[in-house]
This record gives structure tokens, sequence and C-alpha cells, in this order.
């Protein structure tokens, strides 16, 4: 029979006698003894509740709350719980910074309820080491602070991030089965005493929701919904658990499987997350209530050993941190190939990722998460891209893990929250596959915005720029100038949103298909290089629960590494504005092919946010040393970064991308290098090498600003065509047209027209050198020259021309009257205005710039093939024909950055109003007359 209790513990009475005469009839009679304890505390806590709340409602001048009574050191819930001090949960203090958990929390037993086992399986008691931690943070990283170590160093019972290592390595299988039963014995009877701490936490709450809806409530449901949020819930989810599991340890059996149990467990760790959130707003919420309100202050005392329930609320979130301990030790003690060790891995996993997101709020260090493999999810790259989903285009941030791409989206957050992503899709690496271009699906119809759309909004936003210049330098209010700036932003991410046109498709190979649009074959690459270098491992196909994905998206927003979209507007006062101007380039050689192939390289530079392709050279073919030597000129628009990519061109017209119906080239290198305003801005060249891939290409550059580059210079020698006056020239030629004008422009029409980017690509700037020595010197091989020249060069040759005019096609003398002509507003004025300075021309020049109209018209008949509309050529062609020379403009250029300045736009304005206007004719408009004056 079973020894009888000390008479110390009944004085006054007989202790109580059992007569047990067998191991099963004494485990009966403690089963049957703990229901009838757990009876009894309720209905005490309930009878006292009832006094309690009953005296409170009817006290008429409730007298001063006396203050909070101190736990005795016995006094402890339930007597499985009165052999072990455990500590509070670090989270604690950092949930409620300066504010320590009541003294009694201390004395609160957190171990699994056997006073005869630990962690590790020893048979006698285990005392824990001064100072170590007595609940740990599970998931132990190479990135975690010291002090968040598992139990400390010195006990010998760190917890593996990697459940796999070492579990069970050389473990007795039989002597490990029956340690699985001693670890659920202890959890199950700290869970049973979990549950009635959740009861004890409730109990209160039925009736005062009840006196909610009085005339004289205790608390408002508001605030009863805070300090009880999710309590019911994980309430159910643990009596769940306990009813399943309980049967299971009470016929214990060496087979019996429990792992499923644990992973549903951890698969509902999403309403931990939510109670966490709310953690710290439920505690001083029931704080501020139980100061200022007697009633609920006294009923607050209810609780079993006068530990009030609110001060319990930290049970929850120190109760993952021991399940997660057990699911350890559970490992450790099954055989890996027990049907429940993949489960109760899994369902460790999802716990110790729980604990790293919650956890890493505290140490802002923490930011690895572990893999299905046990291994540690590493961040590798992340970024904006523009998505095409649902026919529309949308901003997502994308982030590449070692196992998974996750594309996300920023939510809209209240002010004073904290911002967070927004998971859209999820793809393992393992299931990601790339469709080749003649595989993938045709690309939904996408709203394509017109070139000339884009070059108004960077219009607008020049425009913009220079407002918020003036403005400080006129130290505006803060208020006018943030007005600006918001409005600036719209703008650029308008602009962001719809300028990317290079399709990126991502393929999971369970079914859906993703369609990205870069602004840069380069970004495509780089994306496409990383996951591929990803996939090279032994990677494992996964889906993620609710909770993980929950985790996972959480981190994002502590681990990324791309924090502001790429406007200019987001960028701080005293950053590097870029380079405004030409640069030039001339791209000499590679080396490092290993066998031969058609080669070509391209140049991009950045501008507004985003990169531009803006040069490319001529194939080279079948080598494996290109010698290009090309020289190209390339504007700048507050450019920072030069890319130069190198290409082998392909030839097989069945290789279609059908996503833009373009035959896809392959990336053989590429590189970048920043635009250092100190190193670029010489009057020398300045020569580099890019390495890219084993390949190295050699090029050389200098950097013109702006305001020199616009100057026009007058030719010192008469005898050529560059930089004579328009009336010099056709006089000498006998001609209405330069010749250089007629034979550009013929050869464009023959044989460049449906090129795409004419006008707008750089040509060669050797071969513009060339062809301008050749006119210059009026050499017969000109027609010759011209028809073997690369067309580009030709288009480049004719810019030049009206570029280094001594004076503007459309003259000095009339600028101020176009730049007031095209500010009318009223159609009528306007149209008298602007044919009215076309007839104040010298002929040469008005014939000059008909005939140049009418071609630019028709080259904008091609724009569906040439992608160069109106807009497009009259911003190329504009500035050419109007800006003034040197010494009139002083006055007209005022910032050397502001490439889009208001006289600029006004320029291309200019141009574009005639390119617009039905035909012109040189006999009628001679023929009209007004009867104004020409001083407009």
């Amino acid at each position: 029979y079973a020894r009888p209790v000390g008479a110390e513990e009944f004085p006054g009475e007989p202790a109580p006698r059992m007569e047990l005469g067998s191991v099963r009839a004494m485990e009966r009679e403690l089963e049957r003894c703990r229901r009838h304890l757990r009876r009894l505390q309720r209905a005490l806590a309930e009878e006292r509740f009832k006094v309690l709340y009953l005296e409170a409602a009817l006290a008429r001048a409730p007298p001063r709350p006396p203050a909070l009574p101190r736990r005795p050191p016995g006094s402890l819930w339930g007597e499985t719980e009165s052999r072990n001090v455990c500590y509070p949960c670090p989270l604690i203090t950092h949930l409620l910074p300066g504010c320590s958990p009541p003294s009694s929390l201390l004395l609160v037993d957190f171990n699994y309820g056997t006073e005869d086992y630990d962690a590790e399986g020893n048979e006698e008691p285990k005392t824990l080491p001064e100072g170590s931690e007595a609940m740990p943070y599970i998931d132990e990283s190479p990135t975690m602070s010291p002090q968040l170590s598992a139990r400390g160093q010195e006990s010998g019972d760190g917890v593996s991030p990697t459940p796999t290592d070492g579990l069970n390595t050389g473990v007795d299988a039989g002597k490990g089965l029956e340690m699985r039963k001693l670890v659920l014995s202890g959890f199950l009877a700290s869970e049973e005493i979990y549950i009635n701490q959740l009861e004890a936490l409730l109990l209160p709450m039925k009736p005062l929701k009840a006196t909610a809806t009085t005339s004289q409530p205790v608390l408002t449901l508001q605030q009863i919904e805070t300090i009880f949020y999710k309590i019911q819930d994980i309430y159910e989810i643990h009596k769940e658990f306990y009813d399943n599991l309980c049967p299971k340890v009470q016929q214990w059996d060496s087979n019996i499987t429990m792992g499923h149990l644990f992973q549903k467990l951890a698969s509902q760790l999403g309403v931990y997350k939510a109670f966490v959130d709310n953690y710290k707003i439920a505690l001083e919420t029931a704080e501020k209530c139980s100061q200022s309100n007697y009633q609920f202050q006294k009923i607050s005392e209810v609780s079993g050993a006068g530990v009030v329930p609110w001060a319990l609320l930290y049970k929850p979130i120190d109760r993952v941190t021991r399940s997660t301990l057990v699911l350890h030790d559970l490992l450790k003690h099954t055989p890996s190939d027990h049907p429940d060790y993949p489960l109760l891995q899994d369902a460790l996993r999802i716990s110790q990722n729980f604990l790293s997101s919650i956890n890493e709020d505290i140490d802002p260090r923490r930011t690895a998460v572990t893999t299905p493999k046990g291994e540690t999810r590493q961040l590798i790259k992340d970024g904006f891209l523009v998505e095409l989903s649902e026919g529309s285009r949308k901003l997502r941030h994308v982030f590449l893990f070692t196992d998974v791409l996750l594309c996300a989206k920023l939510k809209k957050t209240a002010v004073g929250k904290h911002q967070q992503y927004d998971c859209k899709w999820y793809v393992p690496l393992a299931d990601l596959v790339f469709p080749s271009p003649e595989e993938s699906e045709h690309c939904p119809q996408v709203h394509v915005i017109p070139d000339h759309e884009l070059e108004d909004m960077k219009m607008k936003i020049s425009a913009i720029k220079s407002e918020v210049q003036k403005e400080k330098a006129n130290k505006g209010q803060s208020r006018a100038i943030e007005r600006l700036k918001k409005k600036m932003f719209e703008n650029e991410f308008w602009l962001l949103l719809n300028s990317p046109a290079i399709p990126f498709r991502i393929h999971n190979r369970n079914g859906k298909s993703y369609l990205f649009l870069l602004s840069s074959d380069y970004e495509r690459s780089e994306w496409r290089e990383a996951i591929q270098k990803l996939q090279k491992k032994d990677l494992q196909a996964f889906v993620l629960s609710s909770v993980e994905l929950q985790v996972l998206t959480g981190s994002c927003f502590k681990l990324r590494t791309v924090h502001n979209i790429p406007v200019t507007s987001n960028k701080d006062d005293d950053e590097s504005p870029g380079l405004y101007g030409f640069l030039h380039v001339i791209v000499h050689s590679a080396k490092g092919f290993k066998q031969s192939a058609n080669l070509y390289c391209t140049l991009e530079v950045d501008s507004f946010g985003y990169f531009v392709s803006k040069a490319k050279t001529r194939v080279f073919r079948d080598t494996t040393e290109p010698q290009w030597n090309e020289e190209f000129e390339i504007e700048l628009e507050g450019s920072q970064s030069l890319r130069i990519l190198c290409y082998e061109k392909c030839y097989d017209k069945t290789k279609l991308n059908k996503d833009n119906n373009e035959i896809v080239d392959k990336i053989m290198g590429k590189g970048q290098i920043q635009l250092d305003p100190q190193a670029v801005q010489t009057k020398n060249w300045h020569m580099d090498v890019i390495e890219m891939n084993g390949i190295k290409v050699e090029f050389s550059m200098k950097f013109t600003s702006r305001d020199m580059s616009l100057k026009r210079t007058p030719s010192k020698k008469q005898t050529g065509v560059f930089g004579v006056k328009i009336s010099v020239v056709t006089k000498r030629e006998r001609s209405k047209v330069p010749y250089i004008v007629r034979q550009c422009i013929e050869e464009v029409e023959k044989r460049g027209i449906e090129e795409v980017g004419i006008y707008r690509i750089s040509g060669v700037a050797t071969d513009i050198q060339a062809l301008k020595a050749v006119f210059d010197a009026n050499n017969k091989d000109i027609l010759v020259m011209l028809s073997d020249m690369d067309i580009n060069a030709i288009a480049g040759t004719l810019k030049l021309y009206f570029r280094e005019l001594p004076e503007p096609l459309l003259t000095d003398r009339l600028y101020p009257a176009f730049m007031e002509g095209i500010a009318l507003s009223d159609p009528a004025a306007k149209e008298n205005c602007m044919m009215h300075l076309l007839r104040s021309l010298p002929d040469p020049n008005l014939i000059t710039f008909l005939f140049l109209l009418e071609h630019l018209k028709r080259v904008a008949e091609k724009e569906p093939i040439n992608k160069m509309s109106l807009h497009n050529l009259a911003t190329v062609f504009g500035p050419t024909l109007l800006r003034p020379s040197e010494g009139e403009s002083k006055g007209h250029l005022t910032l050397a950055s502001d490439i889009w300045s208001h006289d600029v736009m006004a320029q291309v304005q200019v141009l574009l109003y005639y390119l617009q206007h039905p035909p012109i004719s040189f006999t009628e408009l001679k023929r009209n007359t007004l009867y104004f004056s020409t001083d407009v």
C-alpha cells in the first residue's frame, strides 16, 4: 500500500490511507484523484469569483485597492508543480521593456512534471548552472547572439538547429523507446497544467462579457477582446492535442505513433504569432484596467493560488519554447526508421522557425531560418521587379533564398505601424524551371505604353526637379517642397512601372507560370544565374505550412538588402545626382572565349531609376578575339553606372521568343562599373577592363559635361560642310538642300527606315568621324562609302551635321519667338504665330527644315517596326535644330545637370508641333502673308 503522507500535512485530523494492491491500481487511483482535484479547483475558483464580484458590485464607495498579494513559497499550481523552480521566459522583458513580471511568476514550474528526468534522459535530477537560461531559444544559428544559446554552454545541453544531427546516433533502440514514454509522460503532465492555466485565464472572460452589455459594465468589449485575445483558440488547440495524446501515453506500446499530433500542433502556431503580436498591449490593458477599475482588480485576484489571471498571459509564449525542446528530445530518442521520425522532424523545424521569427525582435542579427532539410536558409538576392499579374503591371519585391523564390508586396500600414510584406506566391527552387523561348507560352496581352508618353513623363519629372531646386534655393516652404517631392515620386513610380519591356518567365513544374517585365537583359541574366547556381545543389521539393510561410514572409522585412524603390526622389539630398552630359566610350577588344563565335557588345546606363540600352557594336564573326575598336557617344541622364554585356549572335530564326518575337542571343558575359565623376571628368581618355565570367573586355571612356558638348563651334576652314553656315554651303553647292542632308536621308530611307531605334541608337563614333572627313573633303567615294557604312553611323552623321551648325537651323534670332509661340494656349493664335515664324526663316534654312520634316514623318510611319514615334524623333532632333549657339544661349541654360530643362522641353515641343502638322508646302507658305509684326 502507499506510504501515508506526513501528519504535518493534515494537522488535527488523521492522514488518509490508500490500500492499493498493484501498480496498475495506483495509476488508476492517481488519475481519479487528478480529475477530482481539477473539478474542485474549478468549483472553488468559480465560487470565489462570484463572492468577489458581488462584493465589488454592492460596494457604494470602493475602498483604496489593496496591494496584490505575494504568493507564499509553497503555494503553487497543483501538487505536480511544487518540486522545481524555473525562471520567466526571456521574451517577457523584451515585450515589456522596463516591466518585470510579478515576483510570483518566478515560482511557476515549467519542467516536464517528473523529478527524475532531464532533457538528456539522465536518471538523477539535474541542477542548472548559475546564470544559465532555463527557457532556451531553440533555433541556434551561427548568427545567434551568445546569450540566447540554449540552456547555456556549461550545461552541455545545447540544442542543434539541425534536428537530424546527432539525435539518436548509437542509442539503444529499446532504451530510446522507453525514454520516449518518459518524455511524453512528463510533457503530458505539464500540458495538463498548461490547460488548467488557460482555463484560469478564461474564467473571468464569460461574466465580464455578460456585464459588458449592461448599463454598468466592468470592462468594454474591446478591452475584453484585447486582454483575452486568442486565448480561447489556444485553449481549444491544446485541449484537442491533450485529449488525443493522453490515451496513447496511458496505453503505451513500442510501436505507437503520435508524430502527426505534434505536426498538427506545430501547423497551428499561427495563432501564437497573433497572440505574441498582441501580448504587450494585452498586458498593458490588463494592468491599466486593474489600476483604474476596482471591480476588475478584485475579479483579477480570483485565480487558484492568488495569482491574477492576466499575470499568466506569458504562459502561451513560454509554451512554444517548452514544446520545441520536448520535440528535440523526442527526436533524440526516436529511431530514424520509426514512422514518427519525419513527422517530428517536420514539427521541430516549423517550431524552430516560428521561434526564430519571434526572437528576431530581440536580436536583429538572427536572420537564419531552417529549410526542410534542416539546413540554414539564407537570403541570397532581393530586388524590385515588375510582375505582369492579371493583365496589369504590379511592382513586387522578390526574395531569392537558398531553396525558394518568394514574391511579395509591401502592405499598406497605418501610421506608426511596422511595415510588413504580404506573400503573393512562392516557388521551391527544386520545382522552378525556365521555359526556353520557343517553349514559352504566348505572352498575355500587355498594354505597352508608347515611347512618347514615357518621354513626356521624363520631362514632367525633370520640370518638378527644377521646381524643387528653385524652392530650396529660395528657401521656400518645406510643405511646398514635400508636395513637389510627392508628385515627383508618383511620376517616377509610374515610369518605373511602365517602362520595362523585357520578359522574364518563371515556371513552377507543378503548374503555374509567372511573368516579370525587366528594363534590362542584365537583370534577367543576374536573376537567372543566381537561381541556376543554387539549383546545382541537392534541393528537395516541399510545401510550406501557413505558419512557415508567415514566418518566412515576416523575416523578409529585416533581411532585405534593397530597402527603397529605385527612384531619385528616394535619394537623400547629399547623394550623388549622377552625371549629365555625354559619355564617349570606345569598345576595343575582348579575350577569354573558349571557341569561335559571332560576338558583339551592348552598352547600358542607368536613367530615371532603371537601365537603358544605349549602344551596340557590330557583330565580329567566327573569332575568339574580337577587335571592335568602335567609339560611341552616350547621353547620360543622371547616370551613375555603365554596363557592358557581351553576346553571341544567334542567326537561327527558329529560336524566337514568343513574348516579344525576337531572336534570343546568348549572353557570354556581363559587367558593371561605377561612373566616378572625379575619374571620368577629364579631357583625356581613361582606359579600363571589365572581367566577366573569364572574359575580359577592354574599353576606354571620357566624359563631356552637357554645357560643354552643346557648344556650337564654327569651323575655322570654310571649305567643308561641318561647322559652316547652311547658306554658305547651299550657295557653294548651288543647291536648295545641303548635299550631306540629301545623301544621308536617302540612305536611311533606302535601308534604315525599319531599323529599330534609328536616330536613337548611337552609331560608331569612328565611323561617324570618317564620314565627316569624307563630306568635308567632298571626296568622290562618298556614295560607295555610304553604301558600305553601318546605317546608325549615317544617321549619327546627319545629327552631327545639324548639331555642329554655327547657328541652329531655326536661327538664333527667332529662338525666343519660337519659345513664346509654342507656349500660346489659343490654337488659332499658335497656328498663325508658328507659321509666320517659318516664313521668317532664310530660304535655305526653311527648305532644309521642310525636307527633314517630311523625312522624319516617313520614319514615324514605320513606328510599329522601328519603334520611333514622332515624339521620339522630336526628342532626338528638337534640341539639335533649335538649341541656340553659345553666345545666344547665355541665360537659357541654367544647370548643367538639367537635361530636361524648360528650354529643352520647349525645343522638343516646337519640332513636335510641326511634325504633327499637316504637310507644309514651301510655295504655299511663302504665298500667304500676315498682317502683324514679325516681332512676336
